[in-house]
């Protein structure tokens, strides 16, 4: 399986999640896109757990992104994937996608910022924009996955 990054795109109502550690959490209406790294074995297969976590849920989440995936707020709209050359991560992808940020998300394991951005729009155009800029062929796929 390939190795690679990957964007979820969600779209949300207004209201405030629970995110583990970091606490309730305000979310304005509009989109987000999370940035994570499939570098394991199963690569990005990877992608495939959050849309199952998404259609069926699970007992207990594992990451901050799991939270939005189980919230009825957030609809998972689509995903971007992308095989990645070698020491590229989700950072770099995550740094020139968002403006916006939310402080904390996604990065535990890392020194971003954040690995969730926020955007007014449908930000299929940005993610496209920014997997280029690193030199990557993305294909994004759309779900739409209430």
């Amino acid at each position: 399986m390939y190795k690679g990054i990957y964007c979820l795109v969600l779209r949300n109502v207004s209201c405030t999640v629970e995110i583990g550690a970091l606490g309730p959490l305000p979310f304005a209406p509009g989109w987000h896109v999370y940035t994570g790294s499939a570098q394991g074995p199963g690569g990005l297969t990877r992608v495939s757990r959050h849309i199952r976590v998404k259609r069926e849920g699970i007992p207990s989440p594992r990451w901050h992104i799991d939270y939005l995936l189980m919230h009825p707020a957030f609809d998972l709209i689509s995903v971007a994937c992308a095989p990645t050359k070698d020491g590229l991560d989700e950072c770099r992808i995550s740094g020139l996608l968002t403006a916006r940020q939310v402080p904390g998300f996604g990065c535990s394991d890392c020194s971003c910022r954040s690995h969730l951005g926020y955007f007014l729009t449908n930000p299929e155009k940005t993610i496209k924009s920014a997997f280029s800029q690193a030199g990557l062929a993305v294909t994004i796929t759309t779900l739409n996955i209430s």
